[in-house]
């Protein structure tokens, strides 16, 4: 499925480059290779799954009247640039809250959008309403096969590159990135640990080491400058994989992603979102001192950014 989606997104999305700065590899004792996805379309990796699972649905003889989604603002953008695209209609439900800048990008790629209770059950429920009511195909942001395999599209293409990687770091929110990712690694060199970023109240190795949803439910979204990473609770289908193949999750707080975020601007002339941060952050942290020596990818997963309330300033 990763190979397939792979053929079926090349020539349409960005082969982003993977970076190298000597600069952060002296400060963080690693060799750094930064996966720039916010150089990608829509700004985010999350075009990789949105079109590897509409042309999927076309390839299978459906045309559907609507594509319909939820988001926090980038799978949004995705989903909207890959209906557009393909000359299908598009609705995307948002968080009242969600960044102007994305909310602005979702529109100007044509789609129509609709603002919800800022919670995972209202997001979904409006979805799933607007899907019903309007005879529309529901594309999960993270919970859809398709669009784990277009996410492991990243980790496909930075093992070519690096092939002989120790380590990479992924931010996680729920799930889809950061499982197609392992999976990529598992098949090509299954010597490379994936390792899991989380913002402040997520739990997730607690979960990850009991084998079990320790969640409380309704679903949540944490309180974190990363909008990007602001789901609690990983998903059904996602959930499994990873407790198979994550062993290490690394906690970052607000302030070390906003230092993150200015560092690699600074440093690599590179403008990311808090997400992205949370990945340089633990590059930096103590938890991750074990991979001093090592060579170690970073997802720099987004770089959609509102440029009046950047990370460093609001923290």
């Amino acid at each position: 499925m990763i190979k397939n989606a792979a053929a079926r997104i090349k020539g349409q999305i960005h082969r982003t480059p993977v970076m190298t700065c000597s600069t952060l590899n002296s400060i963080s004792k690693k060799d750094l290779y930064f996966k720039c996805e916010n150089l990608q379309k829509t700004g985010s990796f999350k075009v990789r799954g949105a079109l590897n699972t509409l042309k999927t649905i076309l390839e299978e003889g459906k045309k559907p009247e609507l594509i319909v989604t939820h988001s926090s603002g980038n799978h949004g953008q995705a989903v909207a640039w890959a209906s557009n695209s393909l000359n299908l209609g598009c609705t995307v439900v948002v968080p009242e809250g969600t960044p102007r800048v994305k909310c602005q990008a979702i529109q100007g790629y044509n789609a129509e959008l609709v603002f919800c209770t800022p919670t995972p059950t209202g997001r979904k429920e409006t979805a799933e309403r607007i899907s019903k009511e309007r005879n529309g195909v529901l594309v999960h942001p993270y919970d859809n096969y398709n669009v784990i395999a277009g996410q492991a599209t990243i980790g496909l293409e930075l093992l070519e590159e690096v092939p002989d990687l120790d380590y990479i770091i992924v931010p996680i929110s729920g799930g889809g990135m950061t499982s197609g990712i392992a999976l990529a690694a598992h098949y090509i060199n299954p010597q490379c640990q994936v390792i899991a970023v989380e913002p402040e109240g997520k739990n997730l190795q607690t979960c990850l080491d009991a084998k079990e949803r320790l969640w409380k439910n309704p679903p949540e979204f944490l309180n974190t400058i990363a909008e990007g990473i602001k789901t609690q609770q990983l998903g059904q289908l996602t959930f499994p994989i990873l407790c198979d193949l994550i062993k290490q999750v690394v906690t970052v707080t607000d302030k070390e992603m906003a230092d993150g975020c200015k560092v690699i601007a600074e440093r690599m002339k590179l403008v990311v979102e808090a997400a992205s941060g949370a990945a340089i952050a633990a590059a930096f942290s103590q938890e991750c001192d074990f991979m001093n020596g090592k060579k170690v990818g970073i997802i720099l997963c987004g770089g959609n950014l509102d440029m009046d309330a950047l990370p460093w300033q609001i923290v």
